[in-house]
């Protein structure tokens, strides 16, 4: 089968929706599936309100709907929200043609923390660009009931994996810092609730990786933390390696690749109870769940790393890959749902 893809998310941005669709298009080959990804590449962008370092493609729709036609697609799946998903939606409105979503990011729960707008607008805004599809695909079952509670139709679960092989075990060694270290990892924005995190009284260090809007003023605030910058591969695999606990404080994650990313390697995880986390974790017993995240940190010291590389092999590429086509090829089989001709 041939899939178009159509994402506003592609390099050189560095997130989980990027990640998830090379990973798991890579992974789909040996299912004899074939990707062809429609991108913000080779439009004019703009920067992004609030977020300047992601650019939004100035998509004219007749350029969409010729690149859609270039490719000769079996299916087409519109990744994200922006206005690329947009055109590409309308394309397949207009000319009767089935197509499938997915649901990566919180959105309203974002564009909430850094305005005034009321999520009920922004989540009103999705629904209505969900709504036409065949089925929209979610990372998580929480995640599925929340939309479908919020009157998303048709919702599926679609999982991420994580490179066995990369993120292992292997020597602590890639710092030299006061134990126990306590690890997060992702972007530097006020939507990951890193606070939660540097305002805590803990032992040992706690080193930051990644970049952000919200890095130089975490930094100033907060110097006793250790911020590393954004790192990748294999020093990014040496970090996580090196650590005790892996601290995820977002409250608004989708899903959170690097929980598995912190597992696989060897570490046990300190989290809030909230979507995520508790599908990630669960009671795998390879983390530790609670309101109170210091305590949740001082807990998961007591977790035996083999415990969390154990859980992590329940996710890998090739299953996300056959999750993704299988719904797809669903959605085929019953003709769709709401495939009509209007924008």
């Amino acid at each position: 089968m041939r899939i178009l893809v159509a994402t506003d998310a592609w390099r050189p941005q560095v997130n989980g929706v990027v990640h998830t669709l090379e990973r798991m298009s890579a992974a789909a080959r040996e299912l004899q599936a074939e990707f062809i990804f429609l991108t913000p590449q080779g439009f004019p962008s703009l920067p992004m309100p609030t977020y300047p370092d992601i650019r939004l493609a100035l998509a004219s729709p007749w350029e969409v709907a010729r690149r859609i036609d270039a490719a000769g697609a079996d299916h087409i799946h519109i990744a994200t929200e922006g206005p690329i998903g947009w055109a590409a939606r309308r394309y397949c409105r207009k000319r009767g043609k089935l197509f499938t979503t997915s649901y990566h990011t919180r959105f309203p729960e974002y564009i909430a923390a850094r305005t005034r707008l009321p999520e009920v607008f922004t989540y009103a805004a999705l629904r209505r660009f969900h709504a036409p599809a065949a089925a929209t695909l979610a990372p998580t079952t929480s995640i599925k009931n929340e939309l479908t509670l919020r009157g998303f139709d048709r919702v599926k679960v679609w999982t991420r994996g994580v490179d066995h092989a990369l993120y292992r075990p292997r020597p602590a060694d890639a710092v030299d810092l006061p134990r126990p270290i306590f690890l997060c990892v992702g972007r530097v924005a006020v939507e990951k609730n890193l606070e939660a995190l540097l305002e805590l009284k803990l032992p040992g260090s706690v080193v930051v990786v990644g970049d952000g809007p919200a890095r130089t003023t975490l930094e100033r605030r907060y110097p006793h933390a250790h911020f590393l910058g954004a790192l990748y591969g294999e020093a990014l695999a040496r970090i996580y390696a090196t650590a005790d606990v892996f601290v995820f404080p977002s409250k608004t994650d989708t899903f959170g690749i690097v929980l598995i990313e912190a597992l696989a390697s060897g570490l046990p995880v300190a989290a809030f109870p909230v979507s995520g986390p508790l599908d990630v974790i669960g009671e795998s017993g390879a983390g530790v769940l609670n309101h109170d995240l210091g305590a949740a940190c001082l807990a998961a010291l007591e977790i035996p790393r083999e415990r969390a590389r154990e859980h992590s092999l329940r996710f890998t590429w090739r299953e996300s890959a056959r999750q993704f086509l299988q719904h797809i090829e669903a959605s085929r089989a019953a003709g769709g749902a709401r495939v009509g001709q209007t924008a």
